[in-house]
């Protein structure tokens, strides 16, 4: 996928890669690390983490044999991006619940 923006939704749609977002937030860990904190093989969790990395939502450091995993908050820029779109539609939509609340009121 050359899409940024398809790539970090594809890593986002799945419930246990953002489980796993959320564990790195808090620190990097290795694969083994992740891997220790949910019921599915290290292999599994690789798979996540190769999703994750490839959505530019981590970033992999290699130490050795060791791959430490670390949160890259940069990778949340295309999504926030194609949420701004919607922005406007929402400022719209509560300006008229505004007028109409107080055209109501009076």
């Amino acid at each position: 996928m050359s899409d940024p923006t398809q790539s970090t939704f594809r890593a986002l749609a799945d419930p246990t890669r953002r489980d796993i977002i959320q564990l790195l937030r808090r620190e990097a860990m290795t694969i083994a690390e992740v891997s220790a904190r949910f019921d599915m093989t290290r292999a599994a969790v690789k798979k996540h983490l190769t999703v994750l990395s490839d959505g530019g939502l981590i970033t992999v450091e290699v130490r050795g044999r060791e791959r430490i995993n670390r949160l890259n908050p940069q990778g949340l820029a295309p999504v926030l991006t194609w949420l701004q779109i919607f922005d406007q539609f929402w400022d719209d939509r509560l300006s008229d619940l505004k007028s109409a609340i107080e055209k109501d009121i009076q």
